[in-house]
């Protein structure tokens, strides 16, 4: 049942959403990341920019290995290859490892962060077991993803301000548009720009619009308000206390 991915496994042995298991992952992930962000925070620049080389490779590597296992039980497909937002994230961290561009690392606080913290609030592997690896993987990984630009952040490694977040839009439409050809393609999903996944907040739009692509739209500004809220607290506390100095 370790080696058994979600196209084998047997009903009713997986998880419910925001059951005992589910929050058990999610209280475990948040205390790690804020632990890593103290501990982050503690290191020289030297140890930061290795520490986020080793966690770039780690990460690519966790997925590679994740792909290598599914090729090993005859499972692997179009679906699984690194064109879902997370995917991406992978592959632009691993990017970050080796060079660092401002509207990348822009790109990782607006959309990496939320978009893994989504998949993590609202998981589409409930349907494999505690004691399994693609079940393990899939919090892991996304924790990580959430990891990795919070601890650019939290060092002042990122730039975040609007214009900023803009560029990170324009980067996110500018994949879509071939990531959407790869659909038509090979029919697939990514980025889940032909349908909404079980569970996503896209059926809402879905639903009620027609059309689960209204979401987008709609729901970026909201995500970019929602990440640029703790900015303007910080500045707004910064600024205080520099008056106070004065």
């Amino acid at each position: 049942m370790f080696f058994v991915s979600s196209e084998r496994i047997p009903e009713g042995v997986g998880f419910q959403t925001f059951g005992p298991t589910h929050l058990i992952w999610l209280t475990a992930g948040v205390i790690a990341c804020v632990v890593a962000c103290i501990f982050f925070r503690k290191l020289s620049d030297t140890q930061r920019k290795k520490t986020l080389k080793v966690l770039g490779s780690y990460i690519f590597l966790q997925e590679m290995v994740k792909n290598l296992v599914l090729i090993l039980l005859g499972d692997f497909g179009w679906g699984y290859l690194p064109f879902h937002l997370c995917g991406i994230n992978i592959l632009l961290i691993t990017f970050d490892t080796f060079k660092q561009v401002k509207t990348v690392r822009s790109f990782l606080y607006y959309f990496a962060i939320p978009g893994a913290a989504l998949a993590l609030l609202f998981p589409n592997w409930t349907s494999m077991p505690v004691w399994n690896f693609f079940h393990i993987h899939s919090f892991t990984i996304h924790f990580l993803l959430v990891l990795y630009p919070l601890l650019l952040v939290t060092t002042g490694q990122v730039a975040t301000d609007l214009v900023s977040a803009l560029k990170g839009v324009g980067l996110l439409v500018a994949m879509a548009i071939p990531v959407y050809g790869l659909n038509l393609l090979w029919d697939t999903n990514f980025m889940f720009l032909m349908e909404p996944d079980s569970g996503n907040p896209l059926e809402f739009f879905q639903d009620l619009l027609g059309s689960h692509l209204w979401g987008f739209p709609i729901l970026l500004p909201v995500v970019i308000l929602v990440m640029y809220i703790p900015v303007l607290i910080v500045k707004k506390a910064k600024a205080r206390k520099a008056l106070r100095q004065i």
